[in-house]
């Protein structure tokens, strides 16, 4: 939950500042005023949006930054320098590149108002003393390093390459990026320039450790690597520049930049960390690759990184044999360009959040009487409640989750679940809207973006994505027959769900992952419960599933009827039976007739009149906390008045 945005105590940035005023001229530093309440959280984007309106501050949504007009830019220079302060989605904190003045939230908001009382931006002046990170021992050996492409004896050129494997590294490339050898340590290094280049703020040296013939790098920086913020490359950049290739190391960097002629950046940190303060010099980017190496923990580390920069824009080169480290693929002889253009994309067309959502979400609790349609016994509690509340519930667990909604749009759905999450009526109380919609937003919850008929091919190559880019464990497929349609047009009817249900169990074995699967039923005895056989189609459905759940509604003549979950197949321990369900209009969820006991599994006999088995003692069947998320399982499907294949 967020707090809300503390009252400014303190006006401060990184470092110290003065405040030049016709009365005064006063001094702050940031580290001589602590927060006596402890740290401030960091503000929502909504928070931060709501803010921006509030001070009439124009701005627009970047791939993880929020864009505004400096206020740290004289008025003059507003055109040129237009749109140059960015601030983090996520953190808050924010930089303008113009000046590179950066803070966080509170500094901006303080800053806003001292901008309101007169003070022009001119009025701030950096003290640079505090802020300088370099030092003499940085500048030192700055100085007394050599160009490596300027070394006086050829040879000595040629033995540093070797042995740091850069051989193929023309010294045109060396020069371009300013890389330096240091002869006493044997070090490669590379500089630290701010964003336009014109100061040194660092340097990072590279040695060499053999083990046989195994090569170590060691690294070093300065300053320490917590404060290391380099994007080594970034001022040959050009404004003009919409796609760059991003690296775990600066000698890849040389390498791929040298093959490819792209712009090409290395992470200060390599696999271990992107930090945040990075993120607004690469908005500019319409296209980021990530090839940051070739074991797990790069493929890994490359995938939490494109959350980061926003997954629509980025691509990832996929560890293999044939896709080394960039300066090993380069040494080999490999095609570079080629193995750029078969980066696996980040992002998915048919796979969309609830961030993407969340503004028609609003919009239509807003407006609850516009999209209401003409309104005729509304229930709102059919079998997309129900398994939306079961799928939130796990979610809610950890249990990374897929939606494929093929007969309601996403909207619609985001909209049940919000109401869920909260268990209450958000229309009829907007003011919560952002509180709880931030609290929704953070759960690993993913959407397809089809509706209607779809080709089986189409739903599983989606799945399979979303399951190798955003470790999903659990797809939810409402319903079979909404998705079957462009099959059935060339094959029998019967014939092609039975294809299908075959193709959702291997995917599910093959991925470990479970998939709940709605069907619809028979037309059958609305007298008569429903029972396996009532499954539409052949016997294939409940004969591939785990379990089979079906939400059985009793209609009565003098009432609204009973309504129960009836656990009909449980693979893993044998257990059948039945729940009482209890609806609640208002949060539109699903609950045990006696408020604050869970719900008991009573007893019933299967559909032979047979009271069930217990499975043997000694099963390796997981409990069934395990059960409902264990990825060496489907996980049980469900629907109202309709059984469910899992």
């Amino acid at each position: 939950m967020w707090l809300p945005v503390c009252s400014v105590r303190h006006w401060c940035f990184r470092g110290r500042w003065i405040l030049a005023s016709t009365n005064a001229c006063r001094h702050y530093k940031k580290e001589t005023l602590p927060s006596p309440e402890g740290p401030v959280p960091p503000a929502s984007v909504t928070e931060i949006r709501q803010y921006l309106r509030a001070q009439d501050i124009p701005f627009h949504d970047g791939y993880s930054c929020i864009h505004v007009p400096s206020i740290f830019v004289e008025e003059q220079q507003q055109v040129r320098h237009s749109y140059t302060l960015f601030i983090d989605k996520t953190t808050g904190r924010f930089v303008c590149t113009a000046t590179l003045v950066e803070g966080d939230w509170q500094d901006f908001q303080a800053s806003v108002e001292l901008r309101h009382k007169g003070v022009a931006p001119g009025g701030l002046e950096n003290i640079d003393e505090p802020r300088d990170y370099v030092g003499e021992d940085a500048r030192h050996i700055w100085e007394r390093a050599m160009p490596l492409w300027e070394l006086l004896d050829e040879q000595e050129t040629q033995a540093a390459k070797m042995m740091f494997g850069i051989s193929n590294v023309s010294n045109a490339t060396l020069k371009r990026f300013g890389v330096r050898y240091l002869r006493t340590a044997q070090t490669l290094v590379f500089p630290w320039f701010s964003p336009r280049g014109t100061s040194l703020k660092g340097l990072k040296l590279l040695g060499v450790e053999r083990q046989g013939e195994t090569v170590h790098y060691v690294e070093n920086t300065l300053p320490r690597p917590s404060a290391y913020h380099n994007l080594f490359g970034l001022p040959l950049i050009t404004r003009r520049d919409t796609e760059v290739v991003l690296t775990g190391r600066e000698i890849d960097t040389l390498a791929l930049h040298q093959a490819t002629g792209l712009p090409t950046l290395a992470l200060p940190r390599g696999i271990s960390c992107l930090p945040p303060g990075l993120l607004p010099y690469l908005e500019q980017f319409k296209r980021i690759t990530l090839w940051l190496g070739e074991d797990l923990r790069s493929w890994e580390a490359a995938k939490l990184f494109a959350r980061k920069l926003n997954p629509k824009r980025c691509s990832l080169v996929q560890p293999s044999d044939q896709q080394l480290q960039p300066l090993d693929a380069f040494s080999r002889g490999l095609n570079l360009t080629k193995i750029l253009r078969s980066a696996l994309p980040a992002g998915h067309k048919a796979i969309i959040s609830f961030r993407q959502l969340r503004e028609e979400v609003f919009g239509e609790l807003a407006n609850v009487e516009q999209v209401a349609g003409v309104k005729w016994r509304p229930t709102g509690s059919g079998k997309t409640t129900f398994i939306s509340e079961y799928a939130l519930d796990l979610c809610m667990q950890g249990v990374n989750t897929l939606w494929g909604s093929f007969e309601i749009n996403n909207v619609r759905l985001a909209k049940i679940m919000l109401t869920q999450f909260a268990m209450g009526r958000l229309e009829e109380q907007l003011d919560k809207f952002d509180e709880w919609a931030d609290r929704f937003e953070d759960l690993p919850l993913y959407f397809m973006t089809f509706h209607g008929h779809q080709t089986i091919k189409a739903v599983i190559d989606t799945m399979k994505h979303a399951v190798y880019m955003y470790d999903i464990s659990h797809v939810i497929i409402d319903n079979l027959q909404f998705m079957m349609g462009q099959e059935q047009l060339t094959v029998d009817r019967l014939a092609a769900q039975d294809y299908i249900v075959g193709a959702f169990r291997k995917f599910a074995t093959d991925n470990s992952c479970h998939v709940t699967l709605v069907i619809h039923p028979r037309k059958e005895d609305e007298e008569r419960e429903l029972q396996t056989a009532s499954i539409f189609g052949s016997a294939k459905a409940s004969q591939e599933a785990d379990n089979v759940l079906i939400l059985q509604d009793r209609k009565l003549v003098t009432g609204p009827g009973k309504r129960y979950l009836q656990i009909s197949k449980n693979r893993f321990d044998g257990d059948v039976g039945i729940f009482p369900l209890e609806f609640s209009k208002t949060s539109l969820t699903f609950s045990t007739p006696i408020k604050g006991k869970p719900g008991k599994l009573k007893k019933v006999k299967d559909d032979n009149g047979v009271p069930p088995k217990k499975a043997p003692a000694g099963t390796s069947g997981p409990s069934k906390k395990q059960r409902s998320q264990s990825p060496s399982s489907t996980a049980p499907g469900t629907s109202p008045d309709e059984p469910v294949k899992s």
